[in-house]
């Protein structure tokens, strides 16, 4: 429980309750009590924001925390570290972990361990099918109970789609969403890169962009049948969205997120091999990446997540074809978002709150996301001018696999609050 706290001047941004202006925010017991001001100090402790944005704190509804099992990749410590870092107050955390995050026990032990950490919150995201072998159905109802707030196999598809029609009944019968990493693996054995020009100019193996775009069209089959809300995790192609777009248009409840670095990167950036661009879905076209950037402004994506997985140094400085697919993006995502798509205009910085913060909470229906009165006390802080050199030694994740190394950015989160609390801030 915290006292009774002053941010005392900010720009408020929420497009929840249609705010845009400077004013004070007013918290009490870890809850937004009021916005307005100004407020009296007496009694309180004051937060001087004069020149920042406060606005909702940000969610990262895709990433990969790597503990339980994989501690030396990353821990739920020093990931939620990173977030708060990057400005995120709350992270979902995908369920390939070893053990896989399958039954109430793992769902348990990350909830402790993101308690215990203190910074972050962490919201665990269950297996879809046991050890996430596409067999057998997860113990849902059971992760749920313990706090899960959707499943998905993440990184692995369902290809069975009998299996994913019945844990889309179970998921919808819990309340929660399928999220699915629509893939078609099928059809690209020992794929690392999209097939296309540079593709074969490398001479690496391609991923087609259909892979995706079957598994997409697939999913929302299911879900028109089954009626569940699914999510279409790190899409990446404008044949996929426009799927998911034209799902929304017949209502249907689906909903899709893009990385930033699909909006801001295309397959051209692998180059020289150079692992830290391998991700999967691979980076596509520039057809693709100005399709997405439509679907931020007119509103068919849903949400921006970074899906940061934190690799070993050792593993990403393989060949190409062996190195593991992923990069990082806790502490990169929101200076990217506010430097690349907010000021040259793509996007206003209200439709970057919903993206960051209002859409991955309502998705996954977490408390967050609005600065509403008796709402919980999560907020970020934001200096719009403050410049910003991506240096990926000084992050506080354990990984350090970033296409950003190197870039200049402007405007940053500078303070991270969390329930009230600050668990982070630019000294």
């Amino acid at each position: 429980m915290t006292g009774r706290i002053v941010i005392r001047g900010a720009r408020v941004v929420d497009p929840t309750q249609g705010l845009d202006r400077v004013a004070d925010i007013l918290i009490e017991g870890g809850k937004v009590s009021a916005i307005g001001g100004p407020f009296p100090a007496a009694g309180a402790s004051v937060l001087d924001a004069k020149g920042l944005v406060a606005v909702p704190g940000f969610v990262d509804m895709h990433v990969h925390l790597r503990e339980p099992g994989f501690e030396y990749k990353e821990t739920i410590a020093t990931g939620t570290a990173a977030a708060a870092a990057g400005g995120f107050t709350a992270v979902a955390t995908m369920a390939n972990t070893s053990p896989v995050n399958d039954c109430a026990a793992v769902t348990e032990y990350i909830l402790e361990k993101a308690a215990l950490a203190g910074k972050a919150r962490v919201h665990p995201i269950g297996a879809t099918t046991r050890g996430m072998e596409g067999r057998e159905l997860a113990e849902i109802g059971e992760m749920v109970a313990a706090g899960a707030v959707a499943i998905s196999d993440d990184g692995k598809p369902v290809s069975d789609p009998n299996v994913m029609r019945r844990a889309m009944e179970y998921a919808r019968m819990f309340g929660i969403a399928v999220i699915e990493h629509c893939e078609t693996p099928e059809l690209h054995p020992g794929g690392v890169m999209n097939e296309g020009y540079w593709s074969t100019a490398l001479g690496l193996r391609g991923i087609p962009r259909a892979s995706e775009e079957i598994a997409v069209d697939r999913g929302i089959r299911l879900a028109e049948l089954t009626g569940v809300r699914f999510h279409v995790a790190h899409l990446s192609t404008a044949g996929a969205l426009a799927s998911v777009r034209a799902a929304k248009a017949r209502g249907l409840p689906v909903t899709c997120e893009v990385t930033p670095h699909h909006l801001l990167l295309t397959d051209e950036r692998v180059g020289q091999y150079d692992t830290q661009a391998k991700m999967k879905p691979p980076l596509t076209t520039e057809e693709d990446r100005l399709a997405l950037l439509e679907g931020l402004r007119d509103g068919a994506v849903d949400a921006i997540a970074t899906d940061h997985a934190p690799h070993h140094q050792d593993e990403k400085d393989e060949d190409f074809d062996c190195a593991p697919f992923g990069i990082v993006g806790l502490e990169t995502a929101v200076a990217l978002s506010l430097d690349r798509l907010v000021r040259p205009g793509l996007v206003s910085l209200a439709r970057m709150v919903e993206l960051l913060a209002t859409g991955p909470s309502r998705i996954l229906k977490v408390e967050g996301g609005t600065l509403a009165p008796g709402s919980r006390a999560d907020v970020t802080l934001l200096d719009v001018e403050r410049p910003l050199r991506v240096e990926p030694r000084s992050f506080l994740s354990k990984g350090k696999n970033t296409p950003f190394g190197g870039w200049e950015l402007t405007g940053r989160a500078v303070r991270t609050v969390v329930g009230g609390v600050t668990v982070w801030a630019l000294d």
